[in-house]
């Protein structure tokens, strides 16, 4: 006999080998006809499977979350179908659940067009319909291998040969059809529902291997009901619209060309924007106390080798062999150079902490598949720093930076902000002992923010554990940023030490922290939660003065000089177009404010402005404009900084009173 343990905390027992699905029909018809899957012990099984152990059982219906991921499974093998069905000669390859849908790659040799995939849902659909059961079958590995070499499914054939001696090899059918799956799946194609949509085609090779042969990808999407549906394809349509690499065009900030595939090349607003960044994060660590270095952007590689770097990243470095036969690396990160500056020159306990930052240029090699815009690059800059203390100044240094990390992303628009704690990962350095005082220390940290934080197991640096801030933009997208790493590794590997209180010499801990992350990805992130509508601080150009007539040019000058003077971005249209064609040609560029100004603006020294996004417009006299806009501009933490300065006047007027 087993004993089962259910979620209210009952227990009950039963025969050894009995199924799932025969308990859930003992317990009530309707759990029998809503449960479409199990867990055991927290893993999802098929219904079918015998359970032959005490566990904790629980039954997973269509409209649980966890049913999800099974959704999108079962779609995939539907869609697979539906192809071989169409077109007998496909072979499928593998076809795995991704976020928010799913993919299968093909090999055949005529590609799919866009025009295919409406017949494909269509086929989809004829086959939920038939509403046949997924039943799970354990097959001899020879007989996999004849049954698919026969189907002339070469690829599953290689499948077969990758699974592991020590593991089943399993074979799902769906009626007449079968694949070579893992599962689990839910107990029928019916089962899948009618919300899902074929999105798209695309290239992809056998196994991600550029050296295989090209397989064609159809990715699709899958979702509980058609509201979950409809909302996941307006939020693309959304993404579409606020697309960074769309917004950079139109708002002449960035471009791309192949000579130089994933670098970017600034131009003169973009470039304004990105230095706004840098001018904030300078601001914010000279307030609290970090000392802006620069390291070299090339050292040699045997530095690289003694920290681990070369060992874990080396295949995505940029290496070099120069006539002296010497090999150089273009640094991956800054790190290393960073315990170089701490190791020169004696340190003593009373040093500590020493925070060192640095906005510094790192270069890592990706797939050219990979790159998107500036979200994902070759080469970007990190606002990198690292706090180089004693152990038992970790947990402060850690508590402050989660208070500080949070501040920053309020000040960019971002309240909503998850946590992902990552742990030792399976090849590291350092002793099981240094790692969980690192663990125990960021751990401590969030716990005293009082936040909640989402295990990420094994996710860790090689040399340390680290915190994830993950962002949530306007139309609900996550992007992880910032990241703080303790390390109590890497110093040692490199030789870094300081004098303790005893005389003696002691390795110091190394936080690392990045708060923007990539400040390139930073920037694309910022113009798609914004849709290119920047804050007036932020924006590369504030105001756009416009004329009428060209009556109004000299004083349109004048305009943009006032600006000028009060520290703000302003540039001149004198073209000789009509007004609405400036207007709307500006606000096209997200332009924030508008000054329109003609022959009665000039001669009464008045501005008419308007606003991005309001129909209305505002006439002021010029003195009051600027003023207005100069209060306006004023970055966010400049104004806590004016606030706390008039309070603490205030309040030295009240003492000497």
């Amino acid at each position: 006999m087993i004993h089962l343990t259910f979620p209210d905390g009952a227990e009950r027992e039963y025969e050894s080998g009995i199924t799932g699905a025969d308990i859930a029909a003992q317990i009530s018809k309707s759990l029998s006809k809503k449960a479409v899957a199990m867990k055991l012990d927290g893993e999802l099984r098929d219904l079918a499977d015998p359970i032959e152990s005490d566990a904790k059982i629980e039954f997973i219906t269509r409209d649980d979350p966890d049913a999800l991921p099974l959704i999108r499974h079962d779609c995939a093998h539907v869609m697979a179908e539906a192809v071989q069905e169409l077109w007998p000669e496909t072979q499928v390859t593998i076809g795995p659940v991704v976020e928010n849908g799913f993919y299968y790659d093909f090999a055949r040799d005529e590609p799919f067009h866009p025009d295919d995939l409406p017949k494909i849902e269509a086929k989809m659909r004829e086959i939920i319909e038939r509403d046949k059961p997924f039943t799970k079958e354990v097959w001899d590995r020879e007989e996999a291998r004849r049954f698919f070499r026969e189907q002339g499914e070469h690829y599953k054939v290689e499948l077969v040969d990758a699974i592991p001696e020590d593991q089943d090899i399993r074979i799902y059918r769906q009626g007449e059809w079968l694949d070579l799956c893992r599962g689990p799946h839910m107990t029928s194609t019916g089962k899948v529902g009618k919300a899902f949509k074929l999105m798209r085609v695309a290239g992809a090779y056998w196994r991600g291997d550029p050296n295989n042969p090209m397989l064609q990808r159809i990715y699709g999407t899958a979702w509980a009901n058609q509201k979950q549906l409809d909302a996941y394809l307006l939020m693309l349509e959304e993404a579409e619209r606020r697309d960074h690499r769309r917004l950079g065009r139109e708002m002449d900030l960035f471009h791309f060309q192949d000579e130089a595939p994933g670098a970017v090349f600034w131009h003169a607003k973009g470039w304004r924007l990105f230095q706004s960044l840098i001018g904030y994060m300078r601001r914010k660590q000279e307030e609290w106390g970090y000392l802006e270095v620069n390291s070299p952007d090339m050292l040699d590689r045997s530095l690289w080798e003694t920290s681990g770097h070369w060992e874990k990243f080396g295949e995505n470095m940029y290496a070099v062999e120069m006539p002296d036969e010497r090999v150089y690396c273009c640094k991956p990160m800054n790190c290393p150079g960073h315990v170089q500056i701490f190791k020169n020159g004696l340190k003593s306990y009373r040093d500590l902490p020493m925070k060192i930052a640095e906005f510094g240029k790192v270069h890592r090699y990706e797939p050219s598949g990979a790159l998107h815009g500036i979200m994902r690059v070759r080469h970007f800059t990190q606002d990198d720093a690292h706090i180089f203390c004693t152990e038992e100044q970790i947990t402060q240094e850690c508590v402050t930076l989660n208070e500080q990390m949070l501040a920053i992303y309020r000040d960019f628009g971002f309240e909503d902000v998850e946590i992902k704690f990552s742990d030792r990962p399976e090849k590291r350095v350092g002793s099981d002992e240094v790692w969980d005082k690192a663990e125990a220390a960021l751990r401590y940290a969030v716990e005293t923010a009082g936040m909640d934080y989402e295990l990420n197991p094994g996710e860790g640096a090689f040399y340390g554990p680290k915190l994830e801030y993950t962002l949530r933009d306007a139309i609900g997208r996550e992007w992880q940023c910032g990241t703080v790493q303790v390390d109590l590794n890497l110093p040692g590997r490199l030789g870094a030490f300081y004098i303790g209180e005893d005389g003696a010499k002691h390795t110091p801990v190394m936080i690392h922290r990045a708060m923007f992350g990539s400040l390139e990805r930073f920037t694309g992130i910022l113009i798609e939660h914004h849709a290119g509508h920047l804050p007036l601080w932020l924006s590369p150009v504030q105001v756009m003065v416009c004329t009428i007539v060209s009556d109004a040019d000299k004083y349109a000058e004048k305009v943009a000089r006032e600006l000028a003077k009060a520290g703000l971005q302003a540039e001149v249209d004198l073209r000789n177009e009509k007004i609405n064609y400036k207007v709307r040609e500006h606000s096209h560029a997200k332009v924030p404010l508008l000054f329109v100004v003609g022959k009665r603006e000039a001669e009464e020294k008045t501005v008419s402005i308007r606003r991005l996004g309001s129909k209305g417009q505002e006439v002021l006299p010029l003195k009051d404009a600027v003023k207005m806009v100069k209060a306006e501009a004023v970055p966010p933490d400049m104004k806590k900084a004016e606030s706390a300065n008039g309070k603490a006047k205030k309040n030295g007027a009240r003492q000497a009173a």
